[in-house]
């Protein structure tokens, strides 16, 4: 049987890079939901991230359930806590906060999740995730107690990276945080790609897909949006994005 990591594989493979679309179940997007998903299903979106740093109602659960009736293409829980944890995921990222130094991040809270992930059979990818200084104060960091690395310092996120690539996980996530003023560098993908042999997943402060083709470019095998999607009018531009991402389709 195929999982889900075995799907993203093959989409590096024949489309070069992945374009993943992260929704937040919070009560603010809960008018728009299908519309999101039914444009991520006619834009050649790779898959859905789903997830948030902060619930503000108690119908996230319900709210996935929508996402997931909609959607034709994995549903992937990108983990904010372990009250967002349900059946209705395909698969999760199984974050360690890396950059953190705050245990519950690094295992704490996974400890927590486990018994509760195998009794719902979900498949996990084990994922390194990396947060650094985007230039703006992010909900990640203030609820994980995080301090972000400096964006000048891809010395630092290679040694983050390697440390997760010996750690056997599967992914190492470089993230800016929601509403970054700046992306991840491309000078600090670079970096890491030379360093570091694990599929990267890049996002926050992604807005155009010129930034997206250029993360590619440096090395990023994913790119996420998220906040630019839930400020566009037009949801069209998903289907930019994901032209942008999917550079062998373009050759």
């Amino acid at each position: 049987m195929s999982t889900v990591h075995d799907y993203l594989s093959q989409v590096r493979r024949d489309r070069g890079a992945g374009y993943l679309v992260l929704i937040d179940p919070d009560r603010k997007n809960d008018g728009t939901l299908e519309a999101r998903v039914e444009a991520a299903n006619a834009s050649g979106v790779d898959a859905l991230l789903v997830g948030g740093s902060l619930m503000m109602d108690g119908k996230s659960h319900a709210r996935v359930k929508r996402i997931k009736e909609a959607a034709r293409m994995p549903v992937i829980f990108f983990p904010g806590s372990l009250s967002q944890l349900c059946p209705h995921y395909d698969a999760m990222l199984f974050l360690s906060v890396i950059s953190g130094r705050n245990p519950h991040y690094l295992i704490g809270e996974q400890v927590i999740a486990a018994p509760v992930i195998r009794d719902l059979g979900l498949e996990t990818m084990a994922t390194g995730y990396v947060l650094l200084d985007g230039g703006a104060h992010s909900t990640v960091e203030f609820m994980s107690g995080s301090t972000p690395i400096p964006m000048n310092r891809p010395d630092i996120v290679v040694a983050h990276g390697l440390a997760a690539q010996y750690l056997g996980m599967h992914y190492l996530y470089l993230e800016a945080g929601s509403g970054a003023r700046e992306p991840v560098s491309t000078t600090v993908i670079r970096a890491v790609k030379a360093e570091c042999d694990l599929p990267l997943i890049v996002g926050g402060g992604i807005r155009t897909p010129e930034a997206a083709r250029e993360r590619v470019k440096a090395g990023a095998d994913f790119v996420v949006t998220g906040t630019v999607l839930e400020e566009a009018v037009d949801l069209g531009l998903m289907g930019t994005f994901a032209k942008a991402v999917h550079w062998k389709e373009r050759t």
